[in-house]
């Protein structure tokens, strides 16, 4: 009885693991076929981003493909800071640990801000450098 016991936790166990499994890879498969029409394109499992041009569309990854995302232009920005823990940091001198924020300001003040987050600070400050560099030209 016991044995019956720890094979069926076992069995339920690896059928939780194949549906995370599969349900991460649908959300791959709707990423990659959404970024096809971006010049440049990032997933991570806190949101999407894709660059066209001096357009950014942004949003939180799903098992379908995103249509209707939020836009905006590098036009319209201000300034792109990157925040670690909701503070600015210094892009030549990056902390180790925390919760990296790319945070977008714009010229009209009315509009406010938008905070696109990531999972790692060293990716975060080369999406700020090639945005604001991108913003620039």
């Amino acid at each position: 009885m016991a044995r019956g016991l720890f094979w069926l936790s076992l069995l339920v166990v690896f059928f939780i693991l194949a549906w995370s499994g599969w349900n991460e890879y649908q959300k791959l498969e709707a990423y990659r076929q959404w970024a096809e029409d971006f010049d440049q394109a990032k997933y991570d499992i806190y949101a999407i981003i894709g660059v066209k041009g001096k357009e950014i569309t942004w949003g939180k990854p799903g098992r379908s493909i995103p249509n209707t995302l939020p836009k905006f232009l590098l036009t319209d920005v201000d300034k792109i800071e990157l925040l670690v823990n909701d503070k600015s940091v210094d892009l030549g001198n990056l902390p180790n640990k925390g919760k990296p924020i790319i945070q977008f300001n714009f010229i009209n003040k009315d509009q406010s801000s938008i905070n696109i987050p990531f999972t790692e600070i060293d990716l975060a400050a080369k999406w700020v450098k090639y945005l604001d560099n991108l913003r620039n030209v």
